[in-house]
């Protein structure tokens, strides 16, 4: 008892010299023991009412969060109809992307689908055709599973060196919900699948509604296991560049594949090789030949606190390093984090567990004493796969790819708290 007593109020008196030092570096020459004005004085949002339950019927954020949005980067195409932003990951915590803040990548911009408008086809080699309105879909029974999707240029502009200087441009195009919806398998065994014969080496060719039709190949032992055709995301119908209302959603692999307003899927004898999965989403080596069918997306983390867009401001003392890892294999297991460009590790504290295929949390609390700092994460998954270095990634396929980086993020942090984007291979 009294071990815990002294623990007690050790850490009592840790908070309250936290709190001091806090005051004292705010306040600049102000004594923390001198009167605080915004606790002694009256202020003006308690002196009168507040607004009422109606002003906002579909709740938003606050002004003083107005700058927790998507971006993009004009630069890097020539229109934002067949383009991408996002995620302002070095804002958020925990692992839920609300749907207002998640990326969006389109070919031919975002389209308005009612409904009542919507058609899901099931063709090819099938039993019985079946044409599936949204009212169908809503009739097959559920499930509700937490994904992280990822664009497989994630991260692509840095293969050559550092380029970007924000986490949120560097490896922001990335989103974490809940997903609600009706395997695929459901809605083929309901097509019924005799007519397709064996299916090891069957494909379904998924393709969207919009202007571009975007269509992928997937391998049926993929289609058969956990894809989702999802209507629904973070409790609410999707939003409309997303895919409303219905898309697909394919666990671990790359985001091109979770077609939006998906509104056909074909059973076939063998991959389409359509343009996304040819000249486009294909991993390019020194001698110009291209991997193909490189789905899944491998493990991956990046500290997003502190990060350029997210400096140190409270000066020495306790910090708190945070970051996201995931795996398209599976779990993530462990995360370690190093402050001298991968010397040494350190072990982080992982947040929520169990997920599978979902963005992982993790947390170092330590203790900062205004050194420079070369943070980095590595992370490792259920398969034993470990993070690999810039290095690493590059003796194996050049630098000539944009798709699939997965290499481990360097952040120089100074003695003032600012980071930047430098490159530690």
């Amino acid at each position: 008892m009294d071990d815990i007593f002294k623990s007690r109020t050790s850490r009592r008196a840790f908070l309250r010299g936290s709190a001091a030092a806090v005051a004292g570096s705010v306040a600049g020459t102000a004594a923390a023991s001198e009167p605080d004005p915004l606790i002694t004085e009256l202020q003006d949002w308690a002196s009168y009412t507040g607004v009422g339950v109606d002003e906002t019927p579909y709740g938003l954020p606050i002004r003083f969060e107005a700058d927790v949005v998507r971006r993009n980067v004009e630069w890097l195409t020539a229109s934002p109809i067949s383009s991408i932003n996002f995620t302002p990951i070095h804002a958020l915590d925990g692992t839920i992307t609300p749907q207002g803040c998640a990326f969006e990548r389109h070919h031919s911009g975002a389209i308005e689908l009612s409904k009542e408008d919507y058609r899901l086809m099931i063709n090819g080699l099938v039993d019985q055709p079946l044409v599936f309105t949204y009212e169908d879909l809503e009739r097959f029974p559920r499930e509700n599973h937490v994904y992280f999707c990822e664009c497989a240029a994630n991260t692509g502009m840095e293969w050559a060196g550092a380029q970007l200087n924000g986490v949120q441009f560097t490896h922001g195009m990335i989103h974490n919900m809940e997903y609600t919806g009706v395997p695929l398998r459901t809605l083929l065994n309901e097509a019924g699948l005799n007519a397709a014969g064996e299916l090891s080496d069957k494909w379904v060719y998924v393709e969207g509604a919009d202007a571009s039709s975007n269509g992928r190949s997937i391998p049926m032992e993929k289609a058969l296991d956990d894809v989702l055709v999802a209507f629904k995301a973070n409790g609410e119908a999707l939003r409309m560049e997303h895919g409303y209302p219905v898309r697909l959603v394919v666990p671990g692999w790359e985001g091109n594949m979770w077609v939006k307003w998906i509104r056909r899927i074909e059973v076939v004898d063998a991959a389409v090789e359509s343009r996304e999965e040819t000249s486009k989403y294909t991993d390019v080596y020194e001698d110009g030949t291209a991997r193909k069918w490189t789905w899944v997306m491998d493990a991956k983390s990046v500290v997003t606190s502190p990060s350029p867009q997210k400096p140190i401001t409270h000066g020495k003392g306790p910090l708190v390093i945070s970051g996201l890892a995931w795996s398209g294999h599976g779990r993530i297991t462990r995360v370690d984090v190093s402050k001298d460009g991968g010397i040494n590790w350190e072990t982080a504290r992982l947040g929520k567990q169990g997920d599978t295929k979902a963005l992982t949390r993790f947390y170092l609390d330590t203790e900062w004493d205004g050194s420079p700092m070369l943070l980095q994460s590595r992370a490792m998954d259920e398969t034993g796969y470990v993070q690999p270095t810039k290095d690493q990634l590059r003796e194996q396929r050049g630098e000539n790819s944009v798709y699939h980086n997965n290499c481990i993020q360097t952040w120089y942090v100074n003695a003032e708290g600012i980071a930047e984007n430098v490159e530690v291979s």
